[in-house]
């Protein structure tokens, strides 16, 4: 997060990253729920695959290609028109702790796969390392790491197929940039896990609360805090990835087409400043405080004043919240009967600490949507007011994308953050009596149409 302001990687998919960098980098809370399972995920023999040992990861493996084979098989021509064409290359499995191992195509050796999984576009064909990135990751995520990533680099070979490949971008890399090329595949990769989610698949199965996994596995590859949308080998932040998901499970194969960068909105950009590259974007738990609670009352109090209501801005207490400020568990955060929100100083610092400033910013900006639901004569204590809240935070986050001289911004990184306390809790949806919205797919959801269309997706004028 910024205060307010003074004058003054070759990855060529998904899975590109170092995996002890994503593993670092991704969120380490607990997410109830199992991850995405499938009901016979072992069920195909992985003999196709070259380089197989015939184990459970490539089992595993080769069951999810399959299925995401036939939903393409189904889908391509429905959406494109053609046939879908068989990866001509085939798969490629790698021991990446073999020094004898043969490398898989677009590699010289073997170990150059390591923590990898890629399409190459030269021969049609899927490579990943069954031994430092498949297993960790399905450790870690469970099945739906790996399906996600199979999905993924699937989804490379469609724009590939559609016509936006790579003799596209090297004549137009302005129209066809790195991050929209993985933001095609992310969303093709939604598409994907929405026919699983149907029940349509062959042998994977998912169901909605399974899908917290399978996007905490996706965010788990963004790109490092502080690279620039127009970076060469920019991949998205986590807000963005986790977006083109959500547009391919909502709206279809056919949406992930026809993106451009001139209708794909992305957030993700470079450090401005060096002092808040040196600190990681993040402001101290204090200092964030004293510069978002202003800007939340005045983004707050215009929201309420327009509709012709009285906005008093909300005594914030900083102490511990218990029962006596509202009948539910809101959280560490919470909006109270009195009209105040109270912060439980010790769990929001520990937020704090763990993920970053903007994960306890934005459940303090869904109890002013609270604050504000209520000065417009609102409930504040059913589900509906909790997601009402959850969406108003998103649309007070978007006017704040971009500061200006007078105000504090997002700084690289807080979108992430954002992306990762939804996922990880259901803090910023609950309402005064403790509702909450059941996962993080949804939440992340709600804030995402907020953040992008503004309060009147939200249902408040």
């Amino acid at each position: 997060m910024r205060p307010p302001l003074r004058r003054r990687s070759l990855r060529p998919s998904l899975a590109v990253l170092a995996l002890t960098t994503a593993l670092v980098a991704g969120c380490s809370v607990a997410v109830a729920g199992s991850p995405v399972a499938a009901t016979d995920s072992v069920a195909v023999d992985p003999g196709f695959v070259r380089g197989t040992d015939g184990g459970l990861v490539d089992r595993l493996a080769a069951t999810a290609v399959t299925d995401i084979g036939e939903y393409w098989r189904q889908a391509y021509p429905a959406t494109f028109g053609k046939q879908w064409q068989e990866l001509a290359g085939g798969y490629y499995s790698v021991d990446t702790t073999d020094r004898s191992a043969k490398p898989p195509p677009c590699a010289a050796q073997a170990m150059e796969v390591e923590g990898n999984a890629f399409y190459c576009a030269s021969v049609d064909a899927i490579a990943w390392d069954r031994s430092a990135l498949l297993p960790v990751l399905r450790d870690k995520y469970g099945d739906a790491a790996v399906v996600l990533v199979l999905a993924h680099e699937v989804g490379h070979a469609v724009h590939h197929r559609a016509g936006v490949g790579a003799e596209e971008q090297r004549k137009q890399p302005e129209q066809y940039p790195t991050i929209l090329m993985e933001a095609m595949a992310d969303c093709y990769a939604g598409t994907f896990v929405r026919w699983v989610s149907d029940g349509k698949a062959p042998h994977l199965r998912v169901t909605p609360d399974q899908l917290d996994a399978a996007l905490r596995a996706l965010i788990t590859f963004r790109d490092p805090v502080g690279t620039s949308e127009s970076d060469d080998a920019a991949h998205g932040n986590a807000f963005d990835r986790v977006s083109a998901f959500q547009d391919g499970y909502r709206e279809g194969a056919a949406l992930c087409g026809r993106m451009t960068v001139q209708n794909r909105q992305f957030t993700q950009r470079a450090f401005t400043d060096f002092v808040d590259r040196a600190r990681g974007g993040n402001l101290p738990f204090k200092d964030m405080l004293d510069a978002v609670t202003p800007n939340l009352s005045a983004y707050f109090g215009e929201l309420v004043t327009k509709a012709g209501r009285t906005w008093q801005a909300p005594l914030v207490r900083r102490g511990t919240v218990n029962g006596e400020c509202s009948p539910g568990t809101q959280g560490p955060i919470a909006y109270c009967q009195d009209g105040s929100v109270s912060i439980d100083v010790d769990r929001a610092t520990a937020l704090h600490t763990e993920i970053g400033d903007y994960a306890t910013g934005t459940l303090l900006a869904t109890r002013y949507g609270l604050a504000a639901l209520a000065a417009l004569g609102r409930p504040v204590g059913e589900q509906r007011a909790g997601q009402q809240a959850l969406c108003l935070a998103g649309a007070y986050t978007g006017s704040v994308l971009r500061p200006t001289e007078s105000s504090f911004g997002l700084s690289p990184g807080d979108l992430d953050e954002a992306v990762q306390v939804l996922l990880g809790f259901d803090y910023a949806a609950r309402d005064t009596g403790g509702h909450g919205l059941a996962t993080g797919f949804e939440r992340v959801g709600v804030f995402r149409t907020g953040t992008l269309q503004g309060t009147s997706a939200c249902g408040v004028p």
